[in-house]
């Protein structure tokens, strides 16, 4: 029988850290089954992620912080292949000479990325200066930035000089990612993004929301639409359950975008 190869360090933590989107609670000893190593390694593994705020420790195990999520840069490396599955499917639904306003995010930068290359004569009204940079790879794309004040973890400008911006202008869509899904509508970890999402979205003619199942029966901190406000989710998976009968309720559009392969 052949060993399973030894996992890093970094290895480790990116496993544990996807161990609790899927599941609230882990424990030192089946993580230390599971992984392979000894009780003491996983208690330092622990001891670290809790260090950077990617968890809660606990006796005996860990938990998932409330409305937490890893920063923007670690998010990037997550779920590559669902998120451009899901940009590819947003982009579909713009069309030449619209407005498009878009929150931070990972996946929302999956989206630029497929916009940058696909659309053209889009006016993209933006917070995340990852998300003005590549969509500024298109000549043909105008953009506006939105000033405020930098949140770096994020990379996104926030405050009230945001929201004001965005209270001068009309959109046709808000494209807007999302830490948290429930029955109730959508949340964020970060409180000042949650405000910037909801005022695109007051803005907008059409709301569209992006997030990949992992999202599902998360909640966090601050709540920036209910379903009734929010007419599409585009996504990898279906949801079910109350999250399922929630939208259905709403009239929310679901697209499912599954990766190739």
């Amino acid at each position: 029988m052949l060993e399973r190869p030894k996992l890093s360090k970094k290895q480790r933590h990116e496993r544990i850290v996807a161990e609790l989107m899927a599941t609230s609670t882990l424990r030192v000893s089946e993580l230390a089954a599971e992984l392979d190593v000894s009780t003491e390694t996983i208690r330092r593994d622990l001891y670290e992620l809790g260090e950077k705020g990617l968890i809660n420790r606990t006796y005996g195990g860990a938990v998932r912080p409330l409305g937490t999520e890893p920063s923007v840069t670690e998010r990037h490396g997550m779920m590559v292949a669902e998120r451009e599955a899901m940009a590819a499917a947003v982009v579909k639904l713009l069309k030449p000479n619209e407005v498009v306003a878009i929150g931070a995010g990972a996946t929302t930068t999956h989206v630029a990325r497929r916009m940058a290359a696909e659309c053209r004569d889009l006016t993209v009204i933006a917070h995340s200066f990852s998300i003005a940079t590549v969509i500024s790879q298109n000549p043909t794309l105008t953009v506006l930035m939105c000033p405020g004040r930098y949140n770096a973890r994020e990379g996104m400008m926030v405050g009230a000089e945001t929201i004001e911006f965005l209270q001068s202008y009309n959109a046709n869509w808000a494209i807007l990612g999302a830490t948290g899904i429930t029955p109730e509508g959508l949340s964020d970890a970060e409180a000042a993004a949650a405000s910037v999402y909801k005022a695109m979205m007051l803005r907008a003619a059409e709301t569209i929301a992006v997030a990949d199942h992992t999202k599902f029966d998360q909640q966090a901190l601050a709540i920036w639409g209910r379903w009734h406000d929010v007419r599409r989710l585009v996504t990898d998976k279906a949801p079910g359950g109350a999250i399922g009968r929630a939208m259905e309720r709403a009239r929310v559009d679901i697209t499912v975008a599954r990766p190739r392969g």
